[in-house]
This record gives C-alpha cells, structure tokens and sequence, in this order.
C-alpha cells in the first residue's frame, strides 16, 4: 500500500463565488428543461422521455444545492467574524 501514499499535501480547495456559480447552474438546467418542452412528442416517440426530465431533475438538485451553499456560505462568515472578534479580543489589554 506504500506506492499509494500522497507524497505530497493536497492543495488548498479554491474558493469563489460559490453561490453564483450554483444559482446559475440552477437557472441553466431549467432553461434547458423550458426549452425541451417543445420537442416532448419528439422525445415520447423515440421512448427518450428520460432526456426530458433530465434537466428538471437536475434544477430540483440545483435548488437543493442553493440551500446548502447559501448555508454553507453564512457559516463561513460567521466564523470569519468570530475569528476576527476573538483576535481584536486578544490584542486589547485587560483591565
């Protein structure tokens, strides 16, 4: 098992505007699912109904995924915010 050790740490995970990233992936997959509306009897013929609800499915996970971003989003600053009281807290003399 030794050849399968990481030889290295894994590198910090990159942030970014996680929330955006997610409501407009969201906003895609209903677009999508909009859009195939058209094309349903097309799709019922061919016994590809499957590809039609395709994307509904993924903007209903979408929209699960926005909660836990948005959530995830609040925790982090409020941690941020206690780590920053907690410093001011440190450097203040006591009286």
């Amino acid at each position: 098992m030794a050849k399968w050790t990481a030889k290295h740490e894994a590198p910090e995970p990159l942030e970014g505007p996680v929330v955006g990233t997610v409501v407009g992936g969201t906003i895609i997959w209903f677009v999508i699912f909009l859009a195939q509306a058209a094309f349903y009897g097309w799709f019922a013929d061919r016994d590809l109904t499957w590809w039609y609800w395709t994307p509904l499915a993924g903007a209903g996970l979408g929209l699960i995924g926005i909660w836990y971003v948005r959530g995830r989003d609040a925790a982090l600053k409020r941690h941020a915010a206690q780590q920053a009281a907690d410093a001011d807290a440190a450097r203040t003399p006591a009286s």
